[in-house]
């Protein structure tokens, strides 16, 4: 029963959760059959080396094309909600509509879920995420801060820059100098040691501001490189310390298969006294297809 003499506020305050933004940092691809057991992509590249020729030689050099096949498959998650005649019957008896926080709470935690998938990967299907792609060449900062420490915490922003500046151009010289990261995630401690700590004597401008102004990407391309935090990257380094991620954003490089997002299919009463309300959705995980446009960096908090 309702307390007598209270008021009663309308709104239900329902627990806060962190963002599940996974399609911020990662291409995601719906396209296609929802029901396709995966999805398969071909590649190809030119082999050859031309050469000097006698004008009456016959050895002709030529070019010639590789191509090759892969393969992605789809599998099906779940997380739906049920109804059981008797929370049915009070709400009817009490004049009251049955509330959505079942499905509201269905949906989240699919979202949750995803987000996991898509940074993580997952160990039961074998997959690697965002944060963990062993394909993906990883390093470690240089151990010159404070007692011969990694963290950008221990260094001065001087070496804060050139550890920065090193993944982006590490990558673009990794890619034998085709593409360059536009964006770079970090630890949220270390975007915020770097938002709030100053170049030098210029209170007014941060290691954060400096490197949004001036960085390898931007210099390169006079475009705005993207830096923001991911909680992922906390505890992904080596040994459990933070990881920093430059890549190029887009979905040549990196994609999250998702031909089948969430959805609640029709109520049905799967016994005498419950009511289902089944939720699914498909997906593949995250795809590094260009490993070496991606890169890691260890260490730093």
């Amino acid at each position: 029963m309702t307390p007598a003499f209270y008021n009663i506020e309308r709104t239900v305050y329902q627990k806060k959760y962190p963002s599940f933004d996974y399609a911020s940092v990662i291409p995601v691809i719906t396209e296609g059959s929802e029901w396709a057991r995966g999805t398969l992509f071909r590649s190809s590249d030119a082999a050859g080396k031309a050469e000097f020729l006698s004008g009456k030689g016959f050895d002709m050099p030529y070019a010639d094309v590789t191509r090759d096949q892969f393969l992605k498959a789809f599998e099906l998650a779940g997380i739906g909600y049920e109804w059981s005649l008797e929370e049915i019957n009070v709400a009817a008896a009490e004049g009251r509509q049955l509330g959505d926080e079942k499905g509201q709470g269905a949906r989240r935690i699919a979202e949750q879920f995803l987000w996991g998938v898509a940074m993580t990967g997952t160990g039961e299907k074998g997959w690697t995420g965002l944060v963990n792609d062993t394909n993906v060449t990883a390093t470690t900062a240089p151990a010159d801060g404070t007692g011969s420490a990694t963290t950008w915490a221990s260094k001065t922003p001087t070496q804060v820059l050139r550890d920065f500046n090193a993944l982006i151009t590490n990558q673009y010289l990794g890619t034998a100098e085709t593409a360059m990261a536009d964006t770079v995630l970090l630890p949220w401690g270390v975007l915020n040691y770097m938002a709030t700590t100053p170049i030098g004597d210029n209170a007014d401008k941060t290691i954060l501001t400096f490197l949004r102004e001036n960085n390898a990407y931007t210099g390169e391309t006079g475009l705005p490189l993207v830096i923001r935090s991911l909680r992922a990257l906390n505890t992904a380094g080596a040994s459990s310390s933070g990881r920093a991620v430059a890549y190029r954003r887009d979905p040549e490089v990196l994609r999250f298969h998702l031909p089948m997002p969430h959805k609640f299919l029709a109520p049905w009463q799967k016994g005498s006294m419950t009511y289902e309300v089944a939720g699914i959705m498909r997906t593949g995980g995250t795809e590094i297809r260009l490993p070496k446009e991606v890169r890691y960096l260890d260490g730093i908090s």
